[in-house]
């Protein structure tokens, strides 16, 4: 399993950035071919300050080839558009080769491993 992780760093306002993202570039992403899951994080401090950066989205794909694909897509591209429009100052792309330990919760869990190499 892969995934990519966009990072994006507090813009000064935060309520119309979270407007267009979710009600634009969110529905780009969903469509991108073979996105097997989507995570939106938004960031907290424990102390009670403003996280930064603020939000982590992380976008799962079962290989790198698929990503490429989604990357490549109608979707893909005009989510990238989109990002560098909205967002180019804020944001970070990195990509991930995932690795997945689970665990039952209790004392002693499960654990696997997943790697796409």
């Amino acid at each position: 399993m892969v995934k990519m992780v966009a990072l994006y760093r507090r813009p000064p306002d935060v309520d119309a950035f979270m407007a267009h993202y979710e009600m634009v570039h969110l529905p780009l992403v969903r469509n991108f071919p073979g996105l097997l899951k989507l995570e939106v994080n938004r960031m907290f401090a424990w102390d009670g300050t403003a996280a930064d950066p603020f939000l982590q989205v992380d976008m799962y794909f079962d290989k790198r080839e698929q990503l490429l694909a989604a990357l490549k897509s109608p979707s893909g591209r005009a989510s990238g558009k989109d990002a560098q429009a909205f967002a180019g100052e804020y944001i970070q792309i990195f990509f991930a080769d995932v690795e997945v330990e689970t665990f039952g919760g209790g004392d002693h869990g499960t654990s696997s491993t997943v790697r796409d190499e």
